[in-house]
């Protein structure tokens, strides 16, 4: 079941796509693009969006994605005032060590990553754990656009309109136990496909590791995406499976998920082994606590150059704070980074 949200990100019904512009944006991932970008644009869009619209690389969808988009509910959460970021942006220039530590590793060298067949593996403190083939893992579950701001905690953000559906609909399906406080996410490990593995200079403890409290996944705005720009997910950018929580640093939004398990105890995350006084478990976006090296106050909006440096400030959950600041109540965010 889809938790309907009541806040001001929310998207009108008289705003949402009608069926003639989504099976157009069937046929873009049919290999179309180029012909279609025009006319399939959300009806949102203005002429500063098509231009961004327009440089969407066709991509090789399988088929119970292509499905799946005539069904989906575009612009279920949208970013009022906002410019998406293009997507040649948000695709060459991230964040995925298993590929590489250059901002351009990724794309260049994520191209060998086999995502079919894909498996997830859900256990741990659940009345219904399995593994499931991917297919299989997404057949209860509508896709919806949800338009997010993304924060990286190197100060740099985007806008990307992601495919995905709420994990709430996935911890409802698998029914955690009364044990059950904490989620625990597992990227793949497979160092034949992965360069960043088999680096000798790499301080990874490899698989990746990232974590949520329960309460925190089972908030609306987070998802698991398997799509972004109205197609399947780039292997550079987490494909096929990838977590997107908005209101954290991006580096909580765990790629290419295989395993997702219920747990009792605080799972020990990645980067909190790697560099606990830099990287906490919480990982809020928050202006007023400083990365030991650098500030948080301010963050520089992609696309940026030396004479458009496009910097802002930074909002405080990164602009989310209706929607989650009561999960953390009475807890103290500066010693909870």
């Amino acid at each position: 079941m889809l938790i309907k949200l009541s806040k001001a990100s929310d998207c009108k019904e008289s705003e949402i796509t009608p069926e003639s512009l989504y099976v157009s944006r069937r046929a873009i991932l049919g290999g179309s693009l180029a012909a279609l970008a025009a006319t399939a644009l959300p009806r949102w869009a203005g002429a500063a969006d098509a231009s961004r619209y327009a440089d969407v690389e066709a991509g090789r969808a399988p088929g119970w994605f292509s499905d799946k988009l005539a069904a989906t509910k575009w612009q279920a959460v949208t970013a009022p005032g906002e410019a998406i970021t293009p997507f040649k942006d948000a695709t060459h220039y991230n964040n995925f060590y298993e590929f590489g530590a250059d901002k351009g590793d990724p794309a260049a060298n994520a191209g060998s990553l086999k995502t079919e067949p894909w498996t997830v593996v859900v256990d741990g403190e659940v009345g219904k754990p399995g593994r499931y083939a991917l297919e299989d893992f997404m057949k209860p579950y509508q896709l919806e656009e949800r338009i997010y701001r993304l924060r990286c905690v190197e100060a740099w953000s985007m806008v990307i309109p992601w495919l995905g559906f709420p994990l709430s609909a996935l911890l409802k399906q698998v029914e955690p136990t009364s044990k059950a406080r904490f989620i625990r996410f597992e990227t793949l490990q497979d160092p034949k496909s992965m360069p960043g593995q088999r680096s000798s200079f790499a301080l990874i403890d490899w698989p990746y590791i990232e974590g949520l409290r329960l309460d925190e996944a089972m908030n609306p705005l987070a998802i698991l995406a398997v799509g972004m720009y109205g197609r399947e997910l780039p292997n550079q950018n987490g494909a096929p499976l990838r977590l997107v929580v908005p209101w954290k640093y991006g580096f909580k939004s765990i790629k290419s998920i295989v395993r997702i398990s219920l747990v009792e105890a605080q799972p020990r995350t990645t980067w909190q082994a790697i560099a606990p006084e830099e990287y906490g478990f919480y990982a809020n976006v928050n202006p007023e606590v400083d990365h030991p090296r650098w500030t948080q106050a301010r963050e520089r909006r992609l696309p940026s150059g030396l004479f458009s440096p496009n910097v802002r400030p930074t909002q405080m959950f990164n602009g989310y704070a209706e929607e989650v600041a009561g999960l953390y109540s009475g807890l103290d965010l500066r010693k909870n980074y």
